[in-house]
């Protein structure tokens, strides 16, 4: 059964924390956080991210890796990267990386970016062909983004964050296999309490899979996030701007609770000269 495909939960648990945006970005933030993943309770993973938000460009970086149990009977590690630029109020990425390593494995994606349209992507090494695999169509490389910055959701409209306007948006991803969309629908205002003991006012929003191209249809996992109706993110902003990023992804498995949830989030506004100095 291939229900725990690798590079598939790898992309959606760990990747995540490490949709399009729309709406004014404003003024500049910073966030340094630290997550946990869990499955049933257990801690499987802990990772890093840290995101800048300037006036005119963007940038993240993530790393991090399994834990425990399953680190020892053949767990990974990974670091990924994007950069783009804000522009009238948007992100759109120009670059994205990200390399994952488990056992004596390793996988290398990097796609390049031009206005929102994939101008290069690869996979090192270079995967064996699957012929059930949907491919993916030029026009379906088009108005994306990449996996981390389609999930730096940029709140539309004024009212204060966190709000229910936090989970008005959508994204439209390609990771360098498969292009897909996550739909927001908002649910829940919630307080999150971290494992140091800070509360964080949230948004929560349920989200929906939707594959559209670079998958094999008739996959375990596929088809069931496809049905999956109570997978949800908790959002929370950046200091200084309308960016708004998971908080704690809950996605249930036929074996527990999937969860990668902040340890730590560490946000404030950045000044201008502030922004210089750094």
């Amino acid at each position: 059964m291939d229900f725990f495909d690798r590079g598939l939960w790898s992309r959606l648990l760990y990747v995540a924390p490490m949709l399009l945006l729309s709406g004014p970005a404003h003024a500049q933030g910073r966030l340094d956080a630290k997550y946990q993943a869990t499955l049933s309770g257990i801690v499987i993973g802990k990772g890093n991210w840290t995101i800048v938000i300037g006036d005119k460009d963007y940038s993240g970086l993530t790393s991090g890796g399994t834990t425990g149990l399953v680190k020892a009977i053949g767990g990974g590690h990974g670091t990924g990267s994007a950069q783009g630029k804000v522009l009238a109020g948007r992100l759109v990425p120009e670059a994205y990386l990200s390399s994952v390593f488990y056992g004596k494995k390793n996988e290398t994606i990097r796609i390049a970016f031009a206005g929102e349209r994939v101008t290069a992507s690869t996979i090192e090494p270079e995967p064996p062909p699957t012929p059930d695999r949907i491919p993916v169509m030029d026009a379906q490389r088009r108005s994306v983004s990449d996996p981390m910055s389609g999930v730096m959701f940029v709140a539309p409209g004024k009212d204060e964050l966190p709000s229910p306007q936090g989970c008005a948006t959508g994204a439209a991803i390609f990771d360098g296999r498969m292009r897909y969309d996550l739909q927001l629908a908002f649910k829940a205002l919630e307080t999150v309490t971290l494992a140091n003991g800070a509360r964080l006012s949230t948004v929560v929003c349920s989200v929906s899979f939707k594959p559209l191209a670079g998958y094999v249809p008739s996959r375990a996992a596929i088809k069931y996030l496809v049905k999956r109706q109570d997978m949800d993110v908790a959002l929370a902003p950046i200091a200084g701007t309308r960016v708004m990023v998971p908080v704690r992804v809950r996605i249930p498995t036929p074996i527990g609770l999937g969860m990668v949830q902040a340890t730590e989030f560490n946000t404030a506004a950045q000044s201008q000269a502030s922004k210089r100095a750094n």
